[in-house]
């Protein structure tokens, strides 16, 4: 694919969901960071965790949020997902090695979080007439949301995991390395799925 239509399809997805760094510290997620924070810090002080630790943590919870509302297609949702991904995380702390990779590990808490609620709760989210793009813009004009429809039913139409690993590495601009390590395949066949699923997008959106 050329690079002119793989950065046009870059700019395309990346409308999809606006990027977000501040938690509202008067929702329940927000609360949830400055608990967090603070045990963090008793934490760092009795040698449990490294201050490292902490502070990649925290700094990759806007990364979090953008990935739960790609894969939930609500605010609401993905804030709570987020906010069991660090409660998890923060139960289980003591099963981070330093110098490993933080990134993989957040956020294939976050994917299995998810994947356990949909079986749990067996109900399948129908995007109607680009009604999941329609709640992940920002009150976009007329002609964003029809772009924005087009790409929502673009994506659908992508095998599962075309669409996740896209996603992963190009939305969320994980390493090809990180999106294995979250997916549990092969560099190679994350490779190879986000070249199949560009193809198809660029053929969809007439970009090729």
């Amino acid at each position: 694919m050329p690079r002119h239509v793989q950065d046009l399809l870059g700019q395309h997805l990346n409308g999809l969901i606006p990027k977000t760094v501040d938690v509202d510290p008067d929702t329940r997620l927000g609360r949830v960071l400055l608990r967090l924070r603070a045990a963090l810090l008793d934490a760092e002080a009795e040698r449990q965790v490294t201050k490292a630790f902490g502070d990649e943590l925290i700094a990759l919870v806007p990364r979090l949020r953008r990935f739960a509302r790609l894969r939930t297609g609500s605010e609401a949702e993905a804030d709570d997902m987020v906010q069991a991904t660090l409660m998890r995380a923060w139960e289980h702390r003591s099963q981070f090695r330093d110098g490993t990779n933080l990134v993989a590990w957040l956020f294939t808490i976050l994917r299995n979080t998810h994947l356990n609620q949909c079986k749990r709760l067996r109900r399948e989210v129908e995007d109607v007439d680009g009604a999941i793009a329609g709640r992940l813009s920002s009150a976009p004009d007329q002609e964003h949301r029809i772009a924005l429809t087009e790409l929502q039913s673009a994506l659908d139409a992508l095998p599962d995991e075309q669409r996740e690993t896209l996603l992963l590495v190009t939305v969320d601009g994980l390493r090809h390395e990180d999106a294995a390590a979250i997916l549990g395949c092969r560099v190679g066949t994350v490779k190879s799925r986000v070249n199949r699923a560009r193809e198809r997008l660029a053929t969809a959106l007439g970009l090729s």
